[in-house]
């Protein structure tokens, strides 16, 4: 029983998030470090921050963060698991590399990283190993001690991320008139990417079309609507569909956009659709506007009754998901065999991301991979 509720090697865990402006004065230098290097011009981030300036300047994702950092904190109190966890963002405050500084500075040498972003893709994953590397090398100009860190394996299929969005899907069927809901359609959704990016996303072997990105959606999708018929008793028919496009027109990223999708499957006859945002941890701005603001809108002028349902946010059970991720891989590391839970067809992630797994677009150093300069 003590090895259940044993995190060594590691002294800490960190949340590791994207980050949004808080603010209306937040919003363009929030923008400015993200698409920082790409040249763009403050006037063009201007017209892409009115998403964000309908609702106030405020994304909701540090909220999320807190919600989640607070249940995180609650579940390993409650299951006697002594790990102090820390919050860090790569585009906001609390900045990453003010977090890591934080954690060194309070001794912690040995961290387990979790990244918000559940599935296999460069910005999904290695942009996250590269952010951690800049960190690192920041600290390391500064004389600090180096901690090492370990981000834990990809999550999508672990039941307790899976199965609170089985719950959110039958929920917004239930919310469905009962004359359109038996031939409601679901619509996953998950952020578009260019093809390029998804066609090598996850190890080498996994590269091809789609890659590992659209392999691990579709495994998700079919996991949720399995479980919605054995529930219900009914087959909804389903499609892995796509949101945010934010790229050149020339490149090609992942297609069909969620707003196409509504507009066909009206013309096609379906009563009703719920919009299911499996690719999303929490209802963060590209929830909250592509979906909730946007699609809906594109729904009501067709006339076809539509339902988002529920991100997994601060669930108990994704909670109680992550201590699973962090005990098992604290195991790993103690050369201790250990069952992963993961559903569906694929099995659990990888623990490390091997050299080749979803490649950068420049040479950069990443860490917490095979590929790691801080080993």
């Amino acid at each position: 029983m003590a090895d259940q509720r044993d995190p060594a090697p590691y002294d800490a865990l960190l949340l590791l998030s994207f980050g949004g402006p808080e603010g209306p004065d937040d919003v363009v230098p929030f923008l400015e470090n993200v698409t920082r290097g790409r040249g763009i011009p403050k006037e063009r981030l201007k017209e892409v921050g009115q998403h964000y300036f309908l609702f106030g300047g405020v994304s909701p994702i540090n909220d999320q963060n807190r919600a989640l950092l607070a249940a995180l904190r609650e579940d390993f109190a409650g299951a006697g698991l002594d790990l102090p966890v820390y919050w860090g963002n790569r585009n906001w405050a609390p900045y990453l590399t003010d977090t890591l500084r934080e954690m060194v500075m309070d001794g912690r040498r040995h961290i387990a990283v979790l990244a918000t972003s559940a599935y296999a893709s460069y910005s999904g994953c290695r942009q996250y190993r590269e952010n951690l590397a800049d960190a690192l090398a920041t600290l390391e100009a500064e004389g600090l001690p180096l901690p090492r860190v370990d981000k834990l394996r990809h999550y999508f299929n672990h039941p307790g991320f899976v199965r609170p969005m089985i719950d959110g899907v039958l929920k917004s069927l239930a919310e469905l008139d009962e004359s359109v809901r038996p031939g409601a359609h679901l619509a996953f959704t998950t952020h578009s990417i260019p093809t390029s990016a998804a066609d090598t996303s996850g190890p080498v072997e996994e590269h091809g079309e789609g890659g590992a990105y659209v392999t691990q959606h579709l495994d998700v999708a079919k996991l949720i609507a399995d479980a919605v018929r054995d529930q219900t008793g009914v087959e909804h028919p389903w499609q892995l569909v796509y949101q945010s496009r934010s790229g050149a027109p020339h490149i090609p990223w992942l297609e069909p956009d969620i707003c196409d999708h509504l507009e066909r499957l009206h013309a096609a006859g379906a009563p009703a659709v719920v919009m299911v945002p499996i690719g999303f941890v929490s209802d963060h701005m590209e929830v909250l506007y592509d979906l909730d603001t946007e699609a809906t809108a594109k729904a009501a002028e067709l006339g076809l009754p539509v339902r988002r349902s529920a991100t997994v946010g601060d669930d108990p059970r994704f909670a109680a998901a992550v201590r699973d991720l962090v005990l098992e891989r604290a195991a790993a590391e103690r050369g201790t065999v250990v069952e992963r839970c993961a559903l569906g067809a694929l099995g659990p992630s990888h623990d490390l991301c091997p050299i080749g797994c979803c490649p950068a677009r420049t040479e950069r150093p990443a860490a917490a991979g095979a590929d790691s300069p801080y080993a």
